[in-house]
C-alpha cells in the first residue's frame, strides 16, 4: 500500500483540489492549490502553523487530488465538493466572512453578483452591485447560486468572469456605450444591440455551464457555434467566439487567491521556496539570448530550465532583452509560478520586471544582484514596494516584513542561482555560435 509520503512525492505540480480522507473513508477536508505537490506537502513537513486542519492532520490516512487547467477551475471544483459532501473540517472551521457565493438573477438582463455566507440567509441589506436590493428581494430574484468559494478575491473573480463571458454591468439602453462596450467586452445591453433572449444565450448559458464545472463541454459548444456563425458569414461573432475559446483554454488567473490563502512561513533558508533566476547573454548587438533557471528547496531543478532567443530587441539593451524574456515566460501559466524572482542586474532590471508582473496582476518579490563591471560585486537590489504577504503558487509564503531578512539569510543561495543563470545563458549563446570551451 502506498504511504502518504510516497503519494505526495508523486503528486503533480499543477493546480487543482486535494481531498483528505480519514480511516472511515470519510472526506473530511477539501482544499485548492496552485501547486498540488507543494501545497499538500506543506501540511506534512516542518513546524505546524495556525491552520486549523493541521491540528487534525493525524486523522488523514488517504489523499486524492483532481488536477485542473487553472486556479479558477480549482476554485469552482472546490466549491462543488464542499457543497456536495460538507467535509467536516471545511464546515466546522468555516469563516463566514471568507465564504463567497456567485448568484445569477432571474431578470430581463440577468445580473451576476457575489454575496457572502451570512447574506445567504440574512434579511439585512446587501450591497453587491445594487445598493438598493435587500436580501429578501434578491433571494426572490435568484435563478442560480454557485459556491461556496473560500479564500477568494471577489473583485478579481468577477473581473475575470466578466472578461471571459462578456457579462454586462451597464444599464439597459443607456445614452451612450459603456466603457466595456468600447473595449469589446460588452455585447451591447447599453446600446440596445442585444436582446434579452440573445443575452441569455450568448452570456448567461455559457457562464452557468462553466460555473457547473463543465468547461470541456462548453468549449465544444462554442466551437460548434463558431463554425455555424462562420458558415453564415457572421465573421465578427465567429471571431468573438474564437477569442472566447482561446481565453478559456488559457485562463490567466493567478491573482484570484487572497493573501490569507497560505500562511506558512519560511522555516529554514531556501526551504520550500521556488526561485526563478534570469540572465541575458549577448555578443554586441547580435547573438542575444536569455536563460531561466529554477531552484526548489535550495537545489537546481534542471528539468524546468528554459532558453529564450531574443527576437524583438534591436541593438544592445539587457533591460529590454530581460523584459522580452519575462513577458514570454508569463505566457506559460502552465509552468509553476515562483515564490521569488532573481534577475542578474540592478535597479533598471528589477523595476522593469516588477512593472511587467504588475501588468499581469502578479505580485511576486523580485531581487536583483548587481555584479559590477568585473563581476566581483554582489549588491542585492530589492524593490519591496507593493510586495504582498507572499505569492501562494507553491504553498510557501514570504512575509513582507521578513523579505529583507530572508534575502540576507539566503544570499549565498541567490548568488548560486545568479551564477547558474549566467552559466546557462552563456552555454546557450556558445551553442548557438558553435563556440567550444
Amino acid at each position: 500500500m502506498t504511504s502518504l509520503k510516497e503519494k505526495i512525492i508523486e503528486l503533480s505540480n499543477s493546480s487543482g483540489i486535494y481531498l483528505f480522507y480519514n480511516s472511515k473513508k470519510e472526506l473530511i477536508y477539501v482544499g485548492k492549490a496552485t501547486n498540488l505537490k507543494s501545497r499538500v506537502g506543506s501540511y506534512f513537513k516542518g513546524k505546524r502553523t495556525s491552520r486549523p486542519i493541521e491540528a487534525m492532520i493525524h486523522e488523514v490516512v488517504n489523499i486524492k487530488t483532481i488536477q485542473t487547467d487553472s486556479v479558477l477551475e480549482a476554485i469552482i471544483l472546490e466549491g462543488k465538493y464542499i457543497k456536495k459532501y460538507q467535509p467536516k473540517y471545511n464546515v466546522d472551521w468555516k469563516d463566514d466572512k471568507s465564504w463567497n457565493y456567485i448568484v445569477i438573477t432571474d431578470e430581463k438582463f440577468p445580473r451576476v453578483l457575489t454575496i457572502r455566507q451570512h447574506e445567504v440567509d440574512s434579511s439585512k441589506k446587501i450591497r453587491p452591485t445594487s445598493a438598493k436590493a435587500t436580501a429578501d428581494k434578491l433571494h426572490k430574484q435568484i435563478k442560480h447560486m454557485f459556491g461556496p468559494y473560500p479564500g477568494l478575491k471577489v473583485k478579481e473573480m468577477m473581473r475575470l468572469l466578466q472578461k471571459l463571458f462578456y457579462i454586462s454591468t451597464c444599464k439597459e439602453k443607456n445614452k451612450k456605450p459603456c466603457f466595456y462596450h468600447q473595449l469589446g467586452q460588452c455585447l451591447g445591453v447599453c446600446t440596445g444591440e442585444i436582446t434579452p433572449v440573445e443575452y441569455r444565450k450568448r452570456v448567461i448559458t455559457p457562464l452557468v455551464k462553466f460555473l457547473r464545472g463543465n468547461k470541456k463541454s462548453l468549449i465544444k459548444d462554442l466551437e460548434k457555434q463558431m463554425k455555424a456563425e462562420a458558415k453564415q458569414e457572421n465573421f465578427e461573432e465567429a471571431a468573438r467566439l474564437r477569442n472566447q475559446i482561446k481565453n478559456l483554454n488559457k485562463i490567466q488567473d493567478v491573482a484570484l487567491l487572497n493573501k490569507s490563502f497560505v500562511k506558512t512561513e519560511i522555516r529554514r533558508p531556501g526551504s520550500g521556496v521556488r526561485i526563478e533566476g534570469y540572465d541575458i547573454s549577448n555578443l554586441g548587438s547580435v547573438h542575444k539570448v536569455g536563460s531561466m533557471v529554477v531552484f526548489e528547496n535550495g537545489h537546481s531543478k534542471k528539468q524546468d530550465y528554459r532558453k529564450f532567443n531574443i527576437n524583438k530587441v534591436i541593438g544592445q539593451s539587457d533591460v529590454d532583452c530581460l523584459a522580452e524574456v519575462i513577458e514570454r515566460r508569463l505566457k506559460h501559466p502552465e509552468w509553476p509560478y515562483p515564490d521569488v524572482i532573481m534577475v542578474d542586474g540592478g535597479k533598471p532590471q528589477v523595476n522593469k520586471t516588477k512593472a511587467i508582473l504588475k501588468q499581469n496582476l502578479l505580485k511576486i518579490p523580485v531581487i536583483g544582484i548587481a555584479k559590477g563591471p568585473d563581476r566581483k560585486k554582489n549588491e542585492m537590489i530589492q524593490n519591496t514596494k507593493g510586495i504582498p504577504t507572499g505569492h501562494p503558487s507553491s504553498g510557501t509564503k514570504i512575509q513582507t516584513t521578513k523579505f529583507t531578512d530572508w534575502v540576507k539569510e539566503n544570499e549565498k543561495l541567490l548568488i548560486k542561482v545568479r551564477d547558474e543563470a549566467h552559466r546557462f545563458a552563456i552555454a546557450f549563446n556558445r551553442s548557438k555560435r558553435k563556440i567550444k570551451r
